[in-house]
């Protein structure tokens, strides 16, 4: 929804955008939830494609360019094509098959990656599966984790020495972190680059022998994040209309004549969006300059949870917006957004919102924020005047929706900082 309205402001502005987004069919959870649910993964992608689609549609949020990899015949061969000629040495030399560590579960001998593998973060603890920790952001192969464990039987991983087509992020890191310096990212993520930097950028493998993606090298398929950086590359020139032959250079071609990119993600993504499809763009031959930066949105909790389908702690959007007027539930959530910092959604406050901003829509007389709202502003207002989230505007915006309602005393302490002056006129 950041993205859309992104998109929509810039183009108020007479900006030309081409919007991209698509299904994520090649996630190895797509097998994963199949075996859960006793479908076959055909099934499970048409059914959650569909019920993505209506919500996107019931949110009104549009693509110009929107991805499905399972009925994109062509989107597949291309992303293919281009591997095939990174190992070929087009690009740079940092792509080449390497002999590293592969786990297999010692029990059931599946390939241990993404959702079939789980255990702790080695950097902070926290509970992580394969490919990235989702509370620190970082890079975690099933070899990388503490207590690793297959989520299919429990096994141990069995760990062997395989050679597999690797991408050296060492070897493009002046590219990286050219593009990084030039890039507009949050404090977060800018720590991230800043830690792999001091500890060595890691060695990823591109493709492996597994049983769900796009077929690669040999018996591999590709890793599911590096068919989405590969499936940029190949498909915006394609959408432009400037695709030629469909090969790396002629991909590259087509992308000089993209200005500037923006990823919208959440901050479970940033290895992905912020490290691994730059080095891939690197070891293409992308110039440094085209990622113009991260909108990054925190977790949104739930009632003070964390979302969980397996636990239906969730709410479903299909549902949600199908009884809700679609703008004022994209208001809300812009308001609520977690940029910065966790927020957390309550049926109890998203009612008042509406009950506050309905009228306010229909030309009313704007009336104090209800308590529930105005207190979360106030703590939204003083993360905003940390450094490491500084919003000034989004302080001010916060504080004065304050004035007039329950919470107003306390927004009076934190407006000076912004005022200069000691105290507020009352």
């Amino acid at each position: 929804m950041a993205g859309d309205v992104t998109v929509r402001a810039a183009r108020t502005r007479g900006e030309s955008v081409l919007s991209v987004s698509g299904l994520d069919v090649h996630q190895n959870y797509v097998v994963t939830a199949a075996e859960q649910e006793g479908r076959t993964p055909a099934e499970v992608i048409e059914d959650y494609g569909a019920r993505i689609r209506s919500a996107f549609a019931l949110a009104g949020v549009e693509y110009d360019l929107f991805l499905d990899p399972a009925a994109d015949d062509d989107y597949r061969t291309g992303v293919a094509r281009l591997l095939d000629e990174l190992l070929a040495g087009a690009g740079s030399s940092a792509v080449a098959v390497r002999e590293v560590p592969w786990a297999v579960c010692a029990d059931c001998g599946r390939g241990l990656h993404h959702a079939r593998v789980a255990g702790r973060c080695r950097v902070c603890g926290a509970g992580a599966a394969g490919g990235a920790c989702e509370g620190c952001a970082t890079y975690a192969a099933a070899v990388d984790l503490v207590d690793a464990a297959c989520t299919g039987c429990g096994g141990a991983p069995s760990v062997t020495p395989t050679p597999l087509p690797v991408l050296r992020m060492e070897d493009v890191r002046a590219q990286l972190t050219e593009a990084w310096s030039r890039a507009v990212v949050p404090a977060r993520i800018r720590a991230l680059f800043d830690r792999l930097l001091a500890e060595g950028l890691p060695d990823v493998p591109l493709a492996y022998p597994t049983d769900w993606g796009i077929p690669g090298p040999g018996d591999s398929r590709i890793d599911v994040w590096v068919e989405m950086a590969l499936g940029y590359l190949y498909a915006v020139p394609r959408r432009l209309g400037v695709l030629g032959s469909g090969g790396l250079a002629d991909c590259l071609a087509g992308w000089s004549t993209v200005d500037r990119l923006w990823h919208f993600l959440g901050i479970d993504n940033a290895f992905y969006y912020g490290v691994l499809c730059p080095a891939v763009f690197a070891a293409a031959g992308m110039p440094p300059g085209v990622l113009a930066g991260l909108v990054v949105n925190e977790f949104y909790a739930l009632d003070g949870l964390k979302f969980s389908t397996s636990r239906r702690h969730a709410v479903w959007a299909e549902d949600f917006l199908g009884s809700e007027d679609p703008a004022l539930a994209r208001l809300y959530l812009g308001w609520d957004r977690p940029s910065g910092f966790e927020s957390d959604f309550t049926q109890a406050g998203y009612t008042a919102f509406r009950d506050w901003a309905g009228p306010l829509l229909a030309g009313a007389t704007p009336p104090p924020l209800p308590p529930g709202v105005a207190a979360g502003e106030l703590a939204r207002a003083a993360q905003a005047l940390r450094l490491e989230s500084f919003d000034p505007a989004l302080a001010a915006r916060c504080l004065l929706g304050a004035l007039g309602g329950p919470a107003e005393a306390e927004a009076r302490k934190l407006l000076p900082a912004l005022t200069g002056a000691d105290a507020l006129p009352a």
